[in-house]
C-alpha cells in the first residue's frame, strides 16, 4: 500500500449527461478525471474543462485494457471508477430481438464487470480505492415495457452488493447511485429504440404508444417536474467519493424517492394495482 494512493477518476459515457456533468464537477474539484466515451471527438472539449478524454469502448476488452493501462502509467491505479457508460431499451418484451437484448447486457452490464475486474488489482495494491455504479431507480422497481433495462440494473444492484462485501477488506468502496428521471438525451433514445421494436399488425401498437407518451412525460411533461438535472447526480458522487464511510445507495431526485417508497408500501399486489392506473394493459 502507497502512502498517498492514486485519486485517479475514470468515468465511461462522458459524451453527453450525467457523464459529462460528472467529469466536469471532479475535475473542477481538483480530482485528476479521465473522461471516456465510444468516440474520442465527441468529448475532445472536455480537455478544456480540466479533463484528460480517454477512448474507451466498454464492449471492447482492448479498449478498457488500453485505457487502464494509461492511467496505470500515469498514475499507478485507477483511484475511482464511476461506471456510468449505458443506455435504456424500451419495448414489449415478446418483441424485443434478441440482438437487442444481448447488446443491452453487454454495455450496461457485462462491460461494466470487465472494467471493474481490471481496476480492481490496482485498488488493492494501493489499499483504496471507490467504485461508483451509476444503477437507477430502476434498480429497485420495474416498469411495464422495460423489461431488459429493468433485468440490467437488476443485475448491477445484486453485483454490486455481494462485490462491496468482497473487497471492503481491501479498502474499497463500493458505492451505487439510483438516479430517477434525469433531463438528459436518455428519454429520446429510450423512445427510438420503442419505435426499432415496432412490427407491422403487433397486438402491442396501443401499449407501445402508450409506453413513449409515459417516457415523454416523465422527461418533457408535467412529471417532469419530479425529474433532475444531470449535475444533480454529479453532486451526490462528489459527495459520495469524498466520505470517509459513504452509503451503500444514494436515490437521486424527488421522483425517486416518492417511486421507491411506494413500492415498498404497496408490495406487489398494490403496485400493480398501481401500475394499472399509469399504463394501458395490451389485451387481446
Amino acid at each position: 500500500m502507497t502512502s498517498q494512493p492514486s485519486r485517479a477518476v475514470l468515468i465511461t459515457g462522458c459524451s453527453t449527461g450525467i457523464g459529462r456533468a460528472t467529469a466536469v464537477r471532479l475535475a473542477q474539484a481538483g480530482y485528476p478525471v479521465y473522461a471516456s466515451a465510444r468516440t474520442l471527438q465527441t468529448i475532445a472539449d472536455l480537455a478544456a474543462r480540466g479533463c484528460k478524454p480517454v477512448q474507451l469502448d466498454v464492449c471492447d476488452e482492448a479498449s478498457i485494457s488500453a485505457a487502464i493501462r494509461g492511467i496505470e502509467e500515469d498514475h499507478g491505479a485507477v483511484g475511482v471508477l464511476i461506471n456510468n457508460a449505458g443506455y435504456g431499451s424500451e419495448g414489449p418484451f415478446e418483441e424485443v430481438a434478441m440482438d437487442e437484448v444481448r447488446l443491452q447486457f453487454e454495455t450496461n452490464v457485462f462491460g461494466l464487470i470487465r472494467l471493474t475486474q481490471l481496476v480492481l488489482p490496482g485498488m488493492r495494491r494501493q489499499g483504496w480505492g471507490k467504485i461508483v455504479n451509476m444503477s437507477s431507480m430502476g434498480g429497485r422497481v420495474a416498469f411495464p415495457g422495460g423489461s431488459f433495462y429493468h433485468a440490467t440494473k437488476f443485475a448491477l444492484e445484486a453485483l454490486s452488493d455481494s462485490l462491496r462485501f468482497e473487497v471492503r477488506g481491501f479498502g474499497i468502496d463500493v458505492i451505487i447511485v439510483e438516479p430517477g428521471a434525469i433531463k438528459t438525451a436518455f428519454g429520446d433514445t429510450a423512445v427510438a429504440r420503442v419505435d426499432a421494436t415496432a412490427r407491422p399488425g403487433s397486438p402491442y401498437d396501443e401499449f407501445r404508444q402508450n409506453l413513449k407518451d409515459k417516457i415523454r412525460e416523465a422527461y418533457d411533461g408535467p412529471m417532469a417536474l419530479f425529474a433532475g438535472e444531470a449535475d444533480d447526480v454529479a453532486k451526490v458522487v462528489e459527495r459520495a467519493i469524498a466520505a470517509r464511510r459513504p452509503r451503500t445507495r444514494y436515490p437521486v431526485t424527488m421522483g425517486a424517492r416518492f417511486i421507491l417508497g411506494l413500492r415498498r408500501l404497496l408490495r406487489d399486489r398494490g403496485f400493480d394495482a398501481f401500475l394499472a392506473t399509469q399504463f394501458k394493459a395490451p389485451k387481446a
